[in-house]
């Protein structure tokens, strides 16, 4: 009897060449990534990335597993079809801000709203850094750059209430640096049965260099972040005694040991409530009130859409027997052109 390989980390690393800029934040993401997946159990044949155009686009190359480098924004469309073929793969998807909010829109929202069981990495740098630093759809309002000189006019899309606007059973945020967080985030992505979307600040020390310094900074970031953990009260703060408490349906920050404020009178996070009202109105705390939630804003179960195709087909097979391609081609209304 062969004794089962334990997997490591160098069973999912290339022998690739990492060509990333020095001090991106793809490299820290790219570890914790391979870090994970030996935990998954699940060997490097059997998982496969998608990724679109950008920095992160070149993210397969660098996993010792199958991958793709598709079109701009398309790799949804690619992983669905996969995954509704292969449902014994491990599908992820690897994007960036660009890719997912702006070119591949229309493709993010629907592989969430369908429930197809892929896993959705999204490095969020607020830039086009691929291609010399023009603003993106997540840029703050006033960002300048190359294409707005003068500031950018547009509103901003937050990441995870698209998703959760979209339906999405599964939404996390995660920040680069913080490695052991975003290890953790990676694992219950990876552990959830369903489209899995995970937004990752991911900092371009060249195009957009300081844009989540506050919140990653040793001085601020306990004011700036507030880290999400399931059935415990929202707590935050160097001396942890601020937090957000519900007045209704609006929140605010309150002082611990002000006004009579106890600990019993913060939210308490449920990421697993059914309520979307509840995860959409957290992906709604943001700064400058609030501190940023960081970690599993919901993670619900409903049917996936590749399991659901697949229950469909088996029971038409069934009851019609199987068709062919050919006899479909030649039914129904056909004309002769001459």
């Amino acid at each position: 009897m062969v004794a089962e390989q334990k997997l490591t980390k160098k069973d999912f690393t290339s022998d690739q060449e990492v060509r990333w800029c020095p001090g991106c934040g793809d490299y820290a993401i790219l570890t914790a990534v391979q870090k994970t997946m030996p935990e998954l159990g699940i060997p490097p044949h059997n998982v496969v990335f998608f990724s679109g155009i950008g920095c992160s686009g070149r993210f397969p190359y660098y996993m010792n597993t199958y991958g793709f480098h598709g079109i701009h924004g398309r790799a949804p469309a690619f992983a669905t079809g996969l995954k509704m073929m292969r449902p014994e793969l491990s599908v992820w998807i690897v994007t960036g801000d660009g890719d997912s909010m702006s070119i591949g829109g229309n493709h993010f929202i629907h592989v969430l709203r369908r429930n197809v069981d892929v896993k959705i990495l999204m490095f969020n740098n607020r830039i086009y850094g691929l291609t010399k630093g023009q603003y993106s759809p997540t840029s703050e309002q006033g960002k300048k750059t190359r294409s707005t000189p003068y500031g950018s006019l547009d509103n901003p899309f937050n990441p995870v209430s698209v998703a959760l606007g979209a339906g999405a059973t599964f939404v996390a945020r995660a920040i680069d640096v913080e490695v052991t967080h975003l290890t953790e985030m990676v694992k219950a992505a990876a552990a959830h049965k369903g489209a899995a979307f995970v937004e990752i600040y991911q900092t371009c020390v060249v195009f957009n260099d300081g844009a989540f310094e506050n919140m990653t900074d040793r001085k601020s970031k306990h004011d700036t972040v507030l880290f999400l953990e399931h059935g415990k009260p929202m707590v935050f703060g160097k001396s942890r005694d601020k937090g957000i408490r519900l007045r209704g349906l609006t929140p605010e920050v309150v002082t611990i040991g002000e006004n009579g404020v106890t600990e019993a009178d913060l939210l308490v996070h449920d990421a697993y409530s059914n309520d979307p009202v509840y995860s959409f109105l957290l992906s709604q705390i943001l700064p400058p009130v609030f501190p940023t939630p960081v970690g599993i804003l919901r993670s619900v179960q409903l049917p996936t859409y590749d399991a659901l195709n697949r229950d469909q087909l088996e029971k038409t097979t069934a009851k019609v027997g199987r068709g062919d391609i050919d006899t479909l081609l030649r039914s129904g209304e056909l004309w002769t052109v001459s």
